[in-house]
């Protein structure tokens, strides 16, 4: 494909689906966290019931952010001139009005967003159609109330489509994650078996590849899992006797040029506690190395360079454009999504 026409498409994220925001634990009772994704000004906010919210996190009569005002778990004041609103959008107050004045202000109201918690995660939805939108991927093999015991955001001038492609491209690894601790530059051939899943695809259960040096310290038997679905979640389970290692691996589009990648990671283990700041730095230097690649693509993606894509290294992120155009399609037309993958065992060297 031209590079022109998939710069068409990188302009036009998915709306009618969930995007990951930030983990539960990010947003606590009384506070406001701003945030932009796919272009838009959100504000979050839970009330002092524990429910959470977003709005368009612009006040209806000047402009000014929403997350300068003050907000005591009721109602968000505006920093400017008082103007409240309830975590539903809709304003409670105009103090500049008096008592007498006929204006109805229940009928003036900020853009309200569907938001969701799901595993310990917050969710968002930017469309008209939430409830017949795909559901928001629950982790296998975790109970509802386990929560990440691990997270970690950083954000990357990058093209949201390029950070979907670096996603789920497994050749880059000997190149850009070369550490002693993870592995030494080695390439080996794979191959790997892949099937449908929900708005997306599978690598059906394998054992980890003999040069990702971390995975032995699991033991034997160890099985791992990768679900890909869109928008743009990768979901990798490991399963090790009777404990689970599950990473949760997000992009979010803020802007047609910055994506924010995010990781939740969960396990049952409870010896994996006292390795909790290890892990920490380790995931921070995984997510650099990729972020310094994205970066060094983003110069070159200024002049919107044709992209060449090759079976079957690169057939995931063939994969990806194809669901991502059928979803924009099958939104479009009004009917059913179809997944245009197919049951395939692809050979690579990584």
């Amino acid at each position: 494909m031209r590079g022109n026409d998939q710069a068409v498409d990188r302009a036009k994220p998915l709306r009618q689906m969930w995007y990951y925001v930030m983990p539960s634990a990010a947003l606590e009772p009384g506070a406001l966290q701003p945030r932009v994704y796919l272009g838009e000004p959100l504000v979050f906010g839970r009330g002092a019931g524990g429910a959470i919210f977003a709005l368009r996190n612009l006040c209806p009569h000047r402009g000014i952010p929403l997350h300068y005002g003050r907000f005591d778990g009721r109602e968000i004041e505006c920093a400017y001139h008082g103007w409240r609103f309830t975590p539903a959008g809709r304003c409670a107050a105009i103090p500049a009005l008096p008592e007498s004045h006929p204006h109805d202000v229940s009928r003036i109201s900020v853009e309200a967003y569907p938001v969701r918690e799901v595993q310990g995660n917050i969710w968002v939805f930017f469309g008209d159609d939430p409830e017949n939108a795909p559901e928001i991927p629950v982790l296998p093999d975790l109970a509802a109330e386990h929560r990440p015991n691990l997270t970690y955001s950083v954000r990357v001038p990058a093209r949201p489509d390029d950070a979907l492609y670096n996603l789920v491209d497994p050749t880059h690894n000997p190149f850009i994650h070369v550490s002693w601790w993870w592995r030494r530059g080695s390439i080996h051939a794979k191959e790997k078996a892949f099937v449908p899943s929900p708005y997306g695809f599978t690598m059906v259960p394998h054992r980890p590849s003999a040069n990702y040096a971390p995975y032995k310290l699991l033991g034997g038997g160890v099985q791992t899992q990768i679900i890909f679905r869109l928008p743009g979640v990768r979901i990798e389970h490991m399963a090790f006797g009777k404990h689970r290692l599950v990473t949760l691996n997000t992009i979010t589009p803020i802007g047609d040029n910055e994506i924010e990648e995010s990781y939740a990671i969960y396990w049952t283990h409870p010896l994996f506690n006292l390795l909790k700041p290890l892990g920490r730095v380790i995931v921070a230097a995984f997510a650099a190395q990729d972020g310094g690649a994205m970066r060094l693509q983003a110069e070159g993606a200024k002049y919107d360079p044709p992209t060449m894509l090759i079976d079957d290294a690169d057939t995931q992120a063939k994969w990806y454009y194809r669901l991502k155009q059928e979803y924009a399609r099958a939104c479009a037309e009004k009917r059913s999504f179809v997944n245009p993958v197919s049951e395939r065992v692809l050979r690579f060297r990584s």
